[in-house]
């Protein structure tokens, strides 16, 4: 007997999402990238197979290339709605965020770690004419930014040689791009209670601070306060306790909910 034509495109169908799911699993595992041909080695398909499928979830956003011929790897659109997933427990840090940001008078970012990325999931932003702000769900190596940077240094030892084993891009001529350069500063960091600053490491005419401020649901977060270069200088001692300050109130908030 035949098999009717509905059952065959749904199989088709299945089949098709199965081999997609299939692909996003093994970037997953894979946070600095997979190329066509190593994608195709791991999951026994075709090359014309998986350019197909590259295809279509990057043009829905849950993949990107690095390049023409390229790596790819997860993108911004997978990454958002695993965000969404996860962004309940998050959002209850939102009121401490808008009184932090008050009281410094600054704007003020909430990042998670995922993979070799921080990832902004909030954002409280302050009233000021001249100000610095990224988008929530932008995402930024860990070697060129404040809470970035933060993250690495809290790190276990085999995460941060996996991150520093990848491809450093430099964001601007700041940047730190070599491995010792960044292993240095991250021994800094860690010498001054986990503080870090990105000194246009990430865009030209703004500087931030940022640290860890705890593990939610398994989460790494990080606050960040992203600043005006021209009003950032001379104020790094000032920012720096108030961010020491802020994330030992974060630790009492944390424990008050185990």
């Amino acid at each position: 007997m035949a098999t009717p034509s509905g059952d065959a495109d749904g199989h088709s169908g299945i089949q098709v999402l199965t081999r997609a799911v299939d692909i996003l699993r093994q970037l997953l595992g894979h946070p600095g990238g997979l190329s066509q041909s190593e994608i195709g080695e791991r999951l026994g398909l075709a090359r014309s197979t998986v350019s197909r499928l590259l295809m279509a979830l990057e043009s829905e956003g849950l993949v990107m290339s690095l390049g023409p011929r390229g790596r790819y790897r997860l993108g911004p659109e997978l990454i958002r709605l695993a965000a969404s997933a996860r962004r309940t427990a998050w959002l209850e840090l939102h009121p401490l965020l808008v009184e932090f940001s008050f009281e410094i008078g600054e704007t003020v970012d909430l990042s998670v770690l995922e993979g070799d990325r921080a990832i902004f999931v909030d954002q409280v932003v302050a009233d000021n004419r001249l100000r610095a702000v990224s988008a929530v769900g932008d995402s930024f190596p860990l070697h060129a930014s404040a809470n970035g940077k933060a993250m690495l240094a809290a790190m276990p030892a085999p995460d941060v040689n996996r991150v520093l084993g990848g491809r450093l891009e430099a964001l601007t001529e700041n940047t730190l791009v070599t491995v010792t350069d960044i292993r240095a500063e991250l021994e800094r960091i860690r010498a001054a209670d986990g503080v870090a600053f990105d000194r246009e490491e990430q865009s030209l005419g703004v500087s931030a601070i940022g640290a860890v401020i705890g593990t939610i649901d398994h989460d790494m977060l990080a606050l960040s306060i992203p600043v005006p270069t021209q009003r950032f200088t001379g104020r790094e001692s000032e920012l720096q306790a108030a961010v020491l300050d802020f994330v030992s109130r974060v630790d009492v908030w944390i424990a008050s909910r185990r």
